[in-house]
């Protein structure tokens, strides 16, 4: 009898982690992993970090040396998949081959919302998404003295900081009133105004770009109010929109996202998607989510590779994410949208924790160089534990212990 094939489209963090995962769980078929760009899979966090800082060393692959004769895995680079016949269960390569699979993962990712207003300005303007990009990006910077970044959001900010480090003035324009209001409570926001500000950063907070052209050497970026920033490099970071066509040209069901069950199926019994392109029913909030964190990336492959084996998947855990800038490491777990907001410390300290709550009860964490705390803060907050302000900034009490305590009474 023939070995079943299965195949993973796109070779980032979700597909890639999805092929290696095929073999921990002791599928012996065989496995095809595609990817559209030319390189080896790699991790996305280091883009905007090691590669801008040292783009010749900085290496940031997934897969370890020798994998495919290892693991017997079939990886397909810069190859691009022209359409899927889900009746076929037959894929179209952009060479006109076709690949058939027995089950299929689509890992195709998200790519960067386009500004014509700043792509039309060609050479010098720059989104952050893919090696290639954060390498061309590492030499724009290193012959600019000014860089202007749209967008105050993790990845913009994490620009500034890079830049920063490479003795670059930087500029963010950021439409909302504050920086990565989309994904932290106002507290931090504030907070990191203050940090980027301190390091000589330039923050335009609740301006918009409204027009931007070419003078002489540098870049001119005109915003609502009239104010002109100029600028040799210019970066922008406006949001991610998921790579859905493959899915949708196929008839699967799309929304925000490719959308998939909490098992990560799609509308077809055999083709599974995870990773920044799907919208996932989420038993943690009862509703369709997506989102575009590594933590998320590696939690979906696992989820899809159960589920492709008949398997039963572990279920979700706390949504996390992390963001490292100026040598600070902030993570973050669970709602961000929490309506109060405690601090454990204080924030005159290099290292603190925000408590989130809901009334009495904890539903989000945020931790500022304190990641030994955030295992406990993921307890408490997928218990929902009930333990109220008081007990959060006493600093004397031991979260780990705490935990502990409270598993033991449910």
């Amino acid at each position: 009898m023939d070995q079943p094939t299965f195949v993973i489209v796109g070779a980032g963090q979700a597909g890639a982690r999805a092929a290696m995962e095929l073999r921990r769980q002791h599928f012996e078929g065989r496995i095809v992993l595609i990817g559209d760009e030319p390189h080896m899979p790699y991790e996305r966090p280091p883009l905007s970090k090691q590669v801008l800082w040292n783009p010749d060393e900085c290496q940031p692959g997934i897969l370890p040396r020798g994998f495919e004769r290892e693991t017997g895995i079939v990886l397909m680079s810069g190859v691009a998949v022209q359409a899927l016949d889900l009746r076929r269960h037959a894929l179209t390569l952009a060479d006109g081959n076709q690949l058939v699979y027995d089950k299929l993962l689509l890992a195709t990712g998200a790519r960067a919302r386009r500004l014509p207003l700043l792509d039309r300005l060609g050479a010098g303007v720059h989104t952050l998404r893919t090696l290639d990009e954060a390498r061309a990006l590492a030499a724009s910077l290193r012959r600019a003295r000014r860089v202007a970044i749209v967008g105050g959001g993790v990845i913009g900010l994490e620009v500034a900081s890079s830049a920063v480090e490479l003795g670059v003035e930087a500029t963010v324009i950021e439409q909302a009133d504050a920086v990565m209001a989309r994904n932290a409570p106002a507290v931090l926001s504030r907070y990191l105004e203050s940090v980027h500000r301190q390091r000589g950063v330039a923050l335009l907070t609740g301006r918009r770009l409204v027009d931007a052209r070419r003078d002489g050497d540098a870049f001119a970026l005109i915003l609502d109010d009239g104010t002109e920033v100029r600028a040799e490099t210019v970066v922008y970071g406006v949001g991610a929109e998921p790579n859905v066509e493959l899915a949708r040209d196929a008839g699967l069901a799309v929304g925000n996202g490719i959308v998939v069950d909490a098992n990560c199926r799609t509308s077809d019994a055999d083709v599974f998607a995870a990773g920044d392109n799907t919208c996932q029913w989420d038993t943690w909030t009862a509703r369709h989510v997506r989102r575009e964190t590594w933590e998320n990336a590696n939690r979906q492959a696992e989820t899809a590779v159960s589920a492709m084996l008949g398997h039963t998947p572990a279920l979700g855990g706390v949504p996390w994410f992390w963001t490292d800038q100026y040598g600070m490491n902030i993570q973050f777990a669970g709602d961000m949208q929490a309506p109060t907001w405690v601090v454990r410390g204080t924030l005159d300290d290099p290292a603190f924790v925000l408590c989130g709550l809901q009334g009495e009860t904890l539903t989000g964490a945020v931790t500022v160089n304190r990641g030994q705390d955030m295992r406990s803060l993921k307890d408490l907050i997928a218990m929902r534990a009930a333990v109220g302000p008081e007990v959060l900034t006493d600093s004397t009490q031991n979260l780990r212990a705490l935990a502990k305590r409270l598993q033991e009474t449910v």
